[in-house]
């Protein structure tokens, strides 16, 4: 099996597994935080915020937000397991 076969093959899984469920699964698909707010109603009903948000951007914002936010997160991983694999290939070659 050549090596650009392992790649297609991989690729091909990896599609597979994130849009199979997406496809299969019926349900909504919802964050943790209505669903702790719905748990807290549910046991507390006379239960009060001790606070509000101060900023609720519309959910096209707060989901640019989050990849904005999970795009950083890569970024410095990657930034930072290239560093470490630089400077090893550079200490291995002295």
């Amino acid at each position: 099996m050549t090596k650009r076969m392992k790649n297609g093959l991989l690729i091909a899984g990896v599609v597979l597994l994130s849009t199979l469920p997406l496809l299969l699964v019926d349900g909504e698909f919802g964050g943790a935080d209505g669903a702790a707010e719905d748990m807290i109603r549910q046991l507390s009903p006379a239960y009060e915020p001790w606070f509000a948000p101060l900023l609720e951007p519309p959910a096209e914002t707060e989901s640019m937000l989050f990849a904005l936010q999970a795009a950083v997160g890569a970024a410095v991983i990657g930034y930072t397991v290239g560093l470490y694999k630089g400077n090893a290939a550079k200490s291995k070659n002295r």
